[in-house]
């Protein structure tokens, strides 16, 4: 039997992460965040790295080719914020791709596209001349403005083309930086940056930028119409981010308690800002696709995940199909880099992605059992399942009874979204349920969404639009007659950030939702991620149970072993 090929992609930006590929297939994958325990942890990749070096079951020896990303620098092989593992070896090859280029093939690798255009808008990318260091054969692609530039010049969105192997640069944007200034709405990306720009919003808005997801969850709250000015521009193909609208904002926000005084006001700032975006996102997007026509688009960077601009992109049908990457911002470098080394590289064929986002090792049973024998406490009592009908009965029933349930299973996932393996799950239209868990579990605003997971063959029932949405990417409207039953994960608007549970790869996810339909009569479930507020993802048994400790939450569920607090 041949010997496997493994190439190792790794981003060292922000949200750091690295992925296995073996023989064209992903075959582990980890954020480093899930590890250190800090929130969008990026820079040395070595946690990373050896965390899935380990899951395989290979070492640095077996690996084919390493191809890593990161955004202001080029890493070296010997220290990157620390001694890399690859310090003390000259083999495999290592190779260095630019940002948004990294971008690109973590969209078409795991694509269901043989061919399309690729779309990669996000706060900002690779600095101009690393990216000419880098891939100096397409200085061509490059408008002569900007070669002509003085001043440090980074990717702002760039549109692309995939024949099926490779991906071409088509048309390339670029920006300044935003000069850094006392002021509350100077950009932290580049000065015609949208991800910038909404980034800027939410630090306006809730006096930081840890978490601008919840911008969009504000949204609702708020009124269109109450501004009638426009943030954006576009002109001869580019996009530009005026400096107007910033004289209307003079009252940012001190703190929570300042954010929770003046609600409104932040509300309808964020309405508006989600509007500006939606606007910027289709005008960019629509403009490329009329210069370079394609019936398929794969879109992705950070912007990527605002999921109702996606909805709206989706429902203007500029193109026939839109794969939206789940792992669209920087944790999603590592499996670009690594599709890269694999089709464009080592020029081998595209494999067929399953659809499948979860990347992480399996945890046995055995070292559940470990984890629990450590654990002294009597607050809860253990029951091990042998039959996973009668597992998923019994949980099925104590979420019907308005109990929380945290569900700890197989493979973690990889990317911002909990799609049941490490969720939080509860009963979507229960009395006071999800203002129960933002306040003592997740220790969150009290106006952040929940998502509803539903049965995908299920979703036209009980929302509007029947969008296919596995990864909680796209938002759809509830169907009034249901508004009541999933009230605990319908925004203020109507709006819904769906998932479609799909069986083939997120079987067991899947039977739980139809054992709780079975009981309910509804097809869905809140779900929401398996962590609090400022913490990642759960990662392990023993962090499932510390949390487990630590909130409110009923019921802890790993694998078939169920643990119910007395």
């Amino acid at each position: 039997m041949a010997k496997p090929i493994y190439i190792l992609g790794t981003g060292l930006s922000h949200n750091g992460s690295a992925v296995l590929l073996k023989d064209g297939r992903i075959c582990v994958g980890i954020e480093k965040e899930r590890l250190s325990r800090k929130k969008h942890d990026g820079g040395n990749d070595t946690l990373a790295i050896q965390y899935c070096l380990a899951a395989e079951g290979i070492g640095i020896e077996d690996l084919a080719l390493v191809v890593q990303c990161a955004n202001f620098d080029i890493p070296g092989r010997e220290r990157f914020e620390g001694k890399r593992v690859f310090a003390d070896t000259t083999t495999p090859k290592m190779v260095t791709i630019s940002h948004h280029l990294a971008h690109a093939y973590s969209a078409v690798g795991t694509s269901p596209f043989t061919e399309c255009a690729v779309m990669v808008i996000d706060g900002c990318g690779s600095p101009l001349d690393q990216f000419l260091t880098l891939h100096p054969q397409e200085k061509g692609i490059v408008a002569k403005s900007f070669l002509e530039e003085t001043e440090m010049l980074c990717e702002k969105d760039s549109f692309y083309y995939f024949d099926g192997q490779k991906v071409t640069p088509l048309v390339k944007d670029f920006s300044k930086m935003a000069p850094h200034d006392a002021n509350s709405l100077s950009l932290p990306t580049t000065q015609h940056s949208i991800g910038g720009f909404y980034a800027t919003i939410s630090k306006y808005v809730f006096g930081d930028m840890d978490d601008v997801g919840k911008l969009m969850g504000l949204a609702p709250f708020g009124t269109t119409g109450i501004y009638d000015f426009e943030a954006f521009e576009f002109q001869s193909g580019r996009l530009y981010l005026s400096e107007s609208w910033k004289k209307n904002f003079t009252n940012p926000s001190t703190g929570y308690d300042y954010f929770k005084e003046h609600f409104e006001y932040y509300a309808n700032i964020a309405k508006w800002a989600q509007e500006q975006v939606e606007k910027a996102v289709l005008q960019c997007i629509t403009n490329r696709i009329e210069e370079f026509p394609s019936a398929n688009l794969c879109y992705t960077g950070g912007v990527a995940l605002n999921a109702v601009a996606n909805a709206k992109l989706q429902d203007i049908k500029i193109v026939e199909n839109t794969y939206f990457e789940p792992a669209a911002s920087d944790n999603g470098l590592a499996l670009g880099c690594a599709f890269y080394g694999w089709l464009d590289y080592l020029n081998k064929p595209k494999v067929k992605h399953n659809g499948n986002t979860c990347f992480g090792k399996q945890y046995s049973i055995q070292e559940i059992e470990d984890v629990l024998k450590e654990d002294e406490s009597s607050i809860y009592r253990k029951t091990k399942f042998e039959n996973e009908e009668e597992l998923l009965r019994y949980c099925a029933g104590k979420l019907n009874q308005g109990k929380t349930l945290a569900w700890f299973q197989s493979e973690s996932e990889f990317g911002p979204r909990a799609l049941g393996r490490r969720s939080i799950l509860a009963h979507p239209g229960i009395d006071n349920l999800k203002d129960h868990i933002n306040r003592n579990i997740k220790f969150r605003e009290d106006f952040r969404p929940f998502a509803p997971a539903v049965l995908k063959e299920k979703v036209s029932e009980y929302f509007e639009n029947g969008r296919v949405s596995p990864y909680m990417i796209l938002v759809d409207k509830t169907r009034p007659e249901y508004s009541e039953q999933l009230k605990n994960v319908t925004h203020k608007d109507g709006s819904a950030r769906v998932q479609t549970v799909d069986e083939s790869w997120n079987g067991l996810f899947y039977r739980l939702i139809k054992a709780f339909y079975e009981v309910s009569g509804i097809a869905v479930l809140l779900n929401t991620s398996l962590n609090r507020r400022g913490m990642p993802m759960v990662e392990t048994p023993r962090e499932a149970l510390q949390l487990f400790h630590e909130t409110a939450l009923d019921v802890l569920v790993m694998e078939n072993i169920v643990l119910e607090k007395k």
